[in-house]
C-alpha cells in the first residue's frame, strides 16, 4: 500500500521535472561575450543565436536603450554599425570607445518566452607619461620634494622614480575620479650644490601597456649662492697699455647684474663696461688700486677684487769711458829761431771723451728676472750732430798738421844751405893763416 502511494506520487513528478529540463535547454537561444577594449579603441560585441526561428532580436546598450531592432538601425549613433546579422551570429561594432560606454549589452530574442544575454564592455585606460611636480623647492643644504603624477589611468597605474638605476623609495597615493584613477609618488631628497642638474626619472606601469612603461626624465633644480672669480691679467702692466677683466660668475639662479666698482674711490672716465667684461685703455699710474666685481641672486652675494699696478716707463743714461783704442789726435807744431840744427817740439795729444746714451733694462724689483725697456734722454739726431763735428775737427786738424810739415821742411833747408857758406869762410881762413886776434868764431854744422 505505501508502495503504490510512493510510486504513484513520484512517477508523475518525475515526468515533470525532465520536462522542464528538456525545455529549459530547448529555451537557451542566445549567448553573448564579455570584450575588453582600449580607451579610444573599436569594440565588438557578438550575440550567438540556438535554434533561431526568425523571431525578433533586440540589442540594447547599457542604458536599455535599443540600438538594433533585427538588424534595422534604432538610435542615431553612427559610433554603432551592425556589421553581421545571420541564424547563427549578430555581430556590432562600437568605434571611438570612451569608458562612458563601458557596461552590459542586452542581446535578447523574442520566442514565446523573452530570453536575453548581457555582454559586458570593459574599456582600459593607459596612463600617459607622467609629469613632475615640484612641491617644495631644493636649496643648497635643505632638501626638495618632488611628485610624479598620473592623473588618469584604469585600472590605477603603479609609479616608481629611479636614479642611477635604483629604486627611490617614495610615498603613493590614488584618488578615484568617476571611472579613472588618478595615482602620484612623492619623495623628499636632501640636496647640495653639486646636485644641481642631477638626472632623475618617473616611470609609470600598467597593464594595457603590454610590459611597456612610460618614462619621464628630471633633471634636480638646486638654488645656491652665486660665485664670483676675477681672471687676473698675464705680465706687467706699464703706462700706455690696456686692461681687460672678465668676471666668471655662477650660481641658480644666474646673476641677471653684474657689478664694477673701485674701493675707496669712483671708476675712472675712460672705463667700459660690458656685461662682465671690465676695460680700460692707456694705462696711467693714477688707476692704481683695488677693483671689485660683485654679483648677487635670491640667496646670497659675492664679490671678488682685482689690485691693479701700472709701472711707469724709465729712462736711464750711461757715460762710456774711452777705449784703448787711437783716438784722435791734435798736434801744434812750434818753430824755434834760426840755428845751426833746426828742432821740431813733440806733438800733444788729448784723448777725447765719447758719451753714449742707451737703453737700459731694468728688472722690476718684486720679480726677479722681469725686463722693463727704457727708453733713451737723448735724441739720435743729437748724436749724429756731435759725431759728424768731431769728424770735421779730425779733418781740420790734420790739414793743419800736414801744412805745418811743409813750412817746417822748407825752414830746414835755408840754414842748411847757410851752413855750407860758413864752413867754406873758414876753411879760408885756416888757409890765409889768420891770426886768433881776430876773434874765435864757432860754427854749428
Amino acid at each position: 500500500m505505501a508502495f503504490a502511494t510512493v510510486w504513484n506520487y513520484c512517477v508523475p513528478l518525475t515526468i515533470i521535472t525532465v520536462a522542464c529540463l528538456v525545455r529549459t535547454a530547448r529555451c537557451q537561444a542566445v549567448q553573448a561575450e564579455n570584450v575588453t577594449v582600449l580607451e579610444g579603441g573599436t569594440a565588438e560585441i557578438s550575440c550567438r543565436l540556438q535554434n533561431y526561428d526568425g523571431s525578433i532580436v533586440v540589442i540594447q546598450n547599457p542604458r536599455r536603450q535599443t540600438l538594433f531592432f533585427n538588424g534595422t538601425r534604432a538610435l542615431k549613433d553612427d559610433r554603432f554599425q551592425m556589421v553581421l546579422f545571420s541564424t547563427r551570429l549578430v555581430r556590432i561594432t562600437l568605434t571611438n570607445v570612451s569608458v562612458l560606454d563601458e557596461g552590459g549589452y542586452f542581446c535578447q530574442l523574442y520566442t514565446d518566452a523573452t530570453h536575453h544575454q548581457v555582454a559586458t564592455l570593459s574599456v582600459s585606460v593607459p596612463p600617459e607619461t607622467p609629469t613632475v611636480e615640484v612641491k617644495q623647492e631644493g636649496v643648497e643644504g635643505g632638501e626638495v620634494k618632488l611628485a610624479c603624477m598620473s592623473p588618469r589611468s584604469k585600472p590605477a597605474a603603479t609609479l616608481r622614480w629611479i636614479r642611477n638605476g635604483r629604486e627611490i623609495a617614495g610615498v603613493e597615493s590614488q584618488q578615484v575620479d568617476g571611472k579613472t584613477f588618478s595615482v602620484s609618488n612623492t619623495i623628499r631628497l636632501p640636496v647640495e650644490r653639486k646636485d644641481n642638474g642631477a638626472a632623475l626619472s618617473c616611470e609609470a606601469f600598467h597593464p594595457a601597456l603590454g610590459g611597456q612603461k612610460r618614462i619621464r626624465h628630471y633633471r634636480l633644480d638646486v638654488n645656491f649662492a652665486p660665485t664670483v672669480r676675477i681672471a687676473p691679467p698675464s705680465g706687467i702692466l706699464r703706462e700706455g697699455d690696456s686692461l681687460s677683466l672678465t668676471c666668471s660668475v655662477s650660481g641658480n639662479p644666474l646673476p641677471k647684474n653684474i657689478q664694477w666698482s673701485k674701493i675707496n674711490e669712483s671708476l675712472p672716465e675712460r672705463a667700459e663696461i660690458s656685461g662682465p667684461t671690465f676695460q680700460i685703455s692707456r694705462l696711467s699710474q693714477s688707476h692704481n688700486g683695488t677693483y671689485l666685481c660683485q654679483a648677487q641672486n635670491n640667496y646670497g652675494r659675492a664679490a671678488d677684487h682685482y689690485t691693479l699696478l701700472v709701472y711707469d716707463n724709465v729712462s736711464l743714461t750711461t757715460t762710456v769711458p774711452p777705449t784703448p783704442t787711437t783716438q784722435p789726435i791734435t798736434s801744434h807744431p812750434t818753430t824755434q829761431p834760426s840755428t845751426s840744427h833746426p828742432t821740431t817740439q813733440p806733438s800733444t795729444s788729448h784723448p777725447a771723451t765719447l758719451t753714449l746714451l742707451t737703453p737700459i733694462f731694468a728688472p722690476k724689483p718684486s720679480e726677479p728676472g722681469a725686463v722693463v725697456e727704457t727708453h733713451s734722454a737723448v735724441p739720435y739726431a743729437v748724436i749724429g750732430g756731435v759725431l759728424a763735428l768731431l769728424v770735421f775737427t779730425v779733418i781740420c786738424v790734420l790739414i793743419v798738421t800736414i801744412w805745418c810739415s811743409v813750412r817746417q821742411k822748407g825752414s830746414y833747408l835755408t840754414h842748411e844751405a847757410s851752413g855750407l857758406d860758413e864752413h867754406g869762410e873758414v876753411q879760408e881762413a885756416f888757409l890765409n893763416g889768420n891770426d886768433a886776434s881776430q876773434g874765435k868764431k864757432e860754427y854749428l854744422l
